[in-house]
């Protein structure tokens, strides 16, 4: 019901140790925490089983250039977001609700909407241009 910073890495810490940080890697700790207080928050409040695999973590620029569809600035580059494995969209129904927007506030999150993220659920701390919770990329 927790993901671990071991799987937010996907190895990349140490395929790329050269290109991490020590700030990457305290924004990491942050955002595996928030994305966890989260998790927990969703579990409390349906019973359902929260995910506890990662997606996708930090990317170096490299991996971040080969992946379909990454924002150039993403914030993954910079271990301000994380992608949750949500393969029925669990987690995306339940943040486009009033408790789920609740806890991003609680949790200091914002999420791209649902209709982006297929199978997966995208949650970061860096804060977005609108200031919108939810938001389209």
């Amino acid at each position: 019901m927790a993901i671990t910073l071991k799987q937010y890495w996907k190895n990349r810490d140490v395929e790329y140790a050269s290109e991490l940080t020590p700030e990457l890697r305290a924004r990491a700790t942050e955002t595996v925490r928030r994305a966890n207080l989260l998790l927990a928050i969703y579990h409390a409040a349906t019973g359902n089983t929260a995910p506890d695999n990662v997606n996708s973590g930090w990317r170096p620029p490299s991996v971040n250039a080969a992946t379909k569809n990454a924002a150039k600035n993403s914030p993954h580059l910079t271990c301000e977001a994380v992608d949750l494995s949500d393969d029925v969209e669990a987690i995306d129904q339940w943040l486009a609700t009033a408790e789920g927007r609740q806890a991003l506030i609680d949790c200091d999150l914002y999420a791209e909407v649902a209709s982006a993220t297929p199978r997966w659920a995208h949650v970061q701390t860096r804060k977005t241009a609108s200031g919108n919770r939810i938001f389209k990329p």
